[in-house]
């Protein structure tokens, strides 16, 4: 195990330091491969001598892709948007790195795309994703696709940004609050890659769809994420004309694209492959979102327990 090498795109954002935390503590060595390693410094005290290391590539560019994967026994693609050049990162980048891997001789590649990815999706993401996914299949047949929900934990830009507005606004406006979701742990997510990645014999080749224990619509994640601060808001359910003339504003709170990949829940589907098959547990929010929700309650970690 200590002599495998992994390389992990995009190692250095918010799901990938949990994904190389989880492959250090096995053993391994972890290559970060970032357009700024920078992101990844705070990864360096996790891992024994000579155990990790940093490396600055770009999915968009071969030469450096093909640098990163050199030696590397196993490849784990984590780079996404949500906003931008989805085509030119979640679909050409995603084949030019299975195309690189495969070249290299790589024994393994994990290609992280997202539920709701579909070749044919309204939505450029979601059109990208599943773009990508069948670009990675046939550069690389093997790889695995994990496609988790939406991932919560301690510095997401899910419960952390709806915990920001509740505390802050009187009334909330609440975008698709019919839409169901599937939250899952970041740390459950991160395992589920490791697992996947070290053992391609079982999981190769197969896509796992991955969700928390629990499915809320998107008000009754606004309404949960409430109690647990300890607000008493009023929630008021946006219109979907209005939603889409919020869409247009620039900087606005959703994009249009946003927007459309509301129009479906976002949940594993039925008959799926997932946790279970992985041997892991999901983690309900209510069992470690306190710890960071504290924060925005009225008085802190000094205030009284909320109710979950």
């Amino acid at each position: 195990m200590q002599d495998r090498l992994v390389t992990i795109f995009g190692g250095g954002g918010f799901l990938g330091r949990y994904v190389a935390q989880e492959l250090l503590s096995r053993g391994v060595r972890v290559r970060i491969a970032e357009r700024n390693p920078g992101n990844a410094v705070r990864l360096k005290p996790l891992g024994g001598l000579g155990q990790i290391q940093l490396m600055s590539a770009d999915i968009n560019k071969p030469m450096s892709v093909a640098r990163a994967v050199a030696g590397a026994d196993v490849v784990i693609n984590l780079v996404g948007i949500l906003n931008g050049a989805f085509d030119a990162v979640q679909r050409q980048g995603a084949q030019t790195l299975a195309e690189a891997a495969a070249e290299a001789g790589v024994q393994a590649m994990v290609q992280v795309s997202a539920i709701g990815a579909d070749p044919d999706s309204a939505s450029a993401y979601g059109r990208s994703k599943g773009q990508g996914e069948a670009a990675v299949r046939a550069a690389f047949p093997a790889a695995t696709i994990v496609r988790p929900s939406i991932i919560f934990g301690r510095e997401d830009q899910f419960l952390n940004r709806f915990a920001q507005l509740i505390r802050m606004a009187p009334v909330v406006p609440v975008i698709s609050g019919g839409t169901k979701f599937q939250p899952v742990y970041v740390v459950d997510v991160a395992k589920a890659i490791a697992i996947a990645a070290l053992d391609p014999m079982t999981h190769g080749g197969k896509t796992y769809e991955l969700g928390g224990p629990e499915v809320l619509s998107m008000e009754a994640i606004n309404r949960w994420i409430a109690r647990a601060i300890g607000r008493d808001k009023l929630f008021v359910p946006v219109p979907a004309a209005a939603a889409s003339i919020i869409a247009m504003l620039p900087g606005g709170p959703i994009t249009g694209d946003q927007l459309k990949m509301l129009a479906h829940d976002n949940v594993v589907a039925p008959g799926a492959l997932g946790f279970q098959t992985l041997g892991i547990a999901p983690t309900p929010m209510a069992a470690v979102a306190d710890t960071w929700l504290v924060q925005y309650r009225r008085h802190g970690r000094f205030a009284g327990r909320a109710e979950a």
